[in-house]
């Protein structure tokens, strides 16, 4: 029987080796794969993953602007694991500028809020954030130009229940493979010591 991710981040596998398995499972299976670490798998997949990364690894330069690109996620947060996962929803600005639009689809979204973002290279800005990973996604910073019209409203996170949950707060995120990254969590410029897994459909 094949080893599954889980097992193989328990061996000595390298970050090279869980990108080729990961690449050449068929995309539902990436996902379920993805989706059954735990906190510990996925700190330990965090320090293994490159911090070689950019926004093309998130929404690949081919996608027109203003177009959705759908990247399925798995968190640590301690919540009843329906709760953990959800959908990081990205789009390039029209602006044709090196940065991603982005906000949260899940479950929770309808009660605490969008959760909107800009993600971009940590090139250039601080020596620590771009040791922690190559693409920040920036949650003190709301989209300010035109996002993908069936997306909600753009509001800012001092707003409403998502004050308590993105407000103040940054992801750094790292490559694993073509198709999957990982990023861990900070509040202000503290780490929270909780993870999250993308899948990009």
């Amino acid at each position: 029987m094949t080893a599954t991710l889980s097992e193989r981040l328990q061996g000595d596998a390298t970050l090279q080796d869980l990108a080729i398995f990961l690449d050449a499972l068929p995309a539902d299976e990436r996902l379920t794969q993805c989706r059954a670490l735990g906190r510990t798998a996925q700190r330990k997949l965090y320090q293994m993953a490159s911090c070689v990364i950019g926004v093309d690894d998130l929404a690949p330069a081919s996608v027109a602007p203003q177009t959705e690109v759908i990247q399925s996620g798995q968190n640590t947060l301690p919540l009843p694991s329906p709760w953990k996962r959800f959908e990081k929803r990205m789009c390039r600005p029209a602006d044709g500028t090196p940065r991603l639009f982005g906000y949260n689809e899940g479950s929770t979204r309808p009660l605490i809020g969008p959760g909107y973002f800009v993600a971009y290279s940590t090139a250039g800005t601080n020596p620590q954030w771009t040791e922690r990973g190559g693409v920040v996604v920036d949650y003190f910073q709301i989209p300010d130009g035109a996002v993908v019209a069936s997306w909600p409203t753009v509001v800012p996170n001092s707003r409403g229940l998502q004050m308590f949950v993105y407000q103040g707060t940054r992801d750094f995120m790292r490559k694993v493979s073509e198709f999957v990254t990982i990023g861990a969590a900070y509040k202000g410029e503290k780490a929270l010591d909780h993870y999250f897994v993308l899948v990009r459909q």
